[in-house]
């Protein structure tokens, strides 16, 4: 008799899954807002290492760490996200729809929501090789690469826990 009142308790999501899913939208959302901002900054941030470089006085004034966000390399890689902010916003909101997705569908122990999340993890990392070169492997553009790797690995850990159904 316990069995069967057993079948109908409902799982309780594994922590390690909850944990993951819940990081996963927080993720969501700040990177649909950083997605915005990256678009509504783009040219901004352009003009700015532009206004920057060529003032000596205040490039020199600035402290050594804070040159290499204003060197030529900057420019350019600036440059690059700014002509292509349309298309980097749009491949940022499709993985964060599907992995928003992805994670809901992972708490309801659906393997589909793993390959949602997976599709959605990828396709921005691709584009941004595609639009922007090895600029994606340079300064903040390290951690857009590491993280998804690291998310990769414990998800893929985890699909123990979900069902083809």
């Amino acid at each position: 008799m316990t069995d069967a009142l057993n079948e109908f308790e409902e799982k309780k999501l594994p922590s390690t899954l909850n944990v993951l899913t819940i990081l996963t939208i927080i993720g969501c959302a700040i990177g649909l807002l950083g997605g915005f901002w990256q678009f509504a900054t783009a040219d901004k941030n352009v003009a700015q290492i532009e206004s920057v470089l060529n003032n000596p006085t205040q490039y020199n004034a600035l402290p050594d760490f804070a040159k290499k966000f204003m060197s030529p390399e900057a420019l350019e890689n600036a440059k690059l996200v700014a002509a292509n902010k349309v298309p980097i916003l749009a491949l940022n909101l499709i993985g964060c729809v599907l992995c928003f997705v992805g994670a809901l569908q992972m708490r309801k122990y659906k393997m589909q929501g793993f390959y949602y999340w997976l599709v959605g993890e990828v396709v921005p990392v691709i584009g941004g090789f595609i639009f922007m070169g090895n600029a994606m492997t340079k300064g903040w553009g390290l951690l857009g690469l590491v993280i998804p790797l690291v998310f990769i690995f414990l998800y893929t850990a985890q699909r123990k826990h979900l069902t083809e159904k």
